[in-house]
């Protein structure tokens, strides 16, 4: 019997279908590329934001910036490590486009996965956090909100979070495609 056949149950042989792995692959392939622009694109919006308001005076002013906020600063971290993971895997997407039939491999690539959507997930919602407080305050705490100061900085933050929740979406989908290319072999 050939090694590549599966025999079903009334002892039929059919093939497995490679045409349907190679689709899966090229869409994680391209799903690999929308969490890269979305974590890179989410990593540098935060990382360049920054506001100066003049007050009172000229000589003395107000500053906003990312590093400000140790939750923002992780975001970044979390989301540049993020992007540079996914650029790494990109040439085992491509190998997964080029031998549809690979499967060892997608169970690291299943793994890692999972953990850097734990990543980008708790980065993504420890800025959402803070950016919540940005825009409402809490009274209670005597947190008041500095979105009516500083807009600019809390557009720019909260316009960074997007990116980063969509390639949360995106890094859901690739763990079900792998584990889906996984369960028909």
């Amino acid at each position: 019997m050939n090694s590549s056949a599966i025999v079903i149950g009334d002892g039929k042989i059919s093939k497995p279908r490679v045409g349907m792995n190679r689709g899966v692959s090229i869409l994680d392939f391209i799903l690999r590329l929308v969490a890269v622009l979305g974590t890179l694109g989410s990593a540098i919006a935060m990382g360049t934001t920054n506001e100066t308001l003049p007050f009172v005076t000229r000589f003395t002013r107000f500053r906003a910036e990312f590093k400000d906020l140790p939750t923002f600063t992780f975001f970044v971290v979390a989301n540049s490590i993020v992007s540079a993971y996914l650029v790494l895997s990109l040439p085992l997407s491509v190998f997964h486009i080029l031998s549809s039939s690979a499967q060892r491999s997608r169970i690291p690539l299943i793994f890692f996965d999972t953990v850097m959507l734990a990543l980008l997930t708790a980065g993504a919602s420890a800025a959402a956090a803070i950016v919540y407080l940005a825009h409402k305050g809490n009274t209670k705490t005597n947190w008041f909100a500095i979105c009516q100061q500083f807009n600019s900085f809390c557009q720019r933050t909260s316009g960074s979070l997007i990116g980063s929740f969509g390639a949360v979406v995106v890094f859901i989908l690739l763990i079900l495609l792998s584990a889906m290319a996984l369960s028909r072999r």
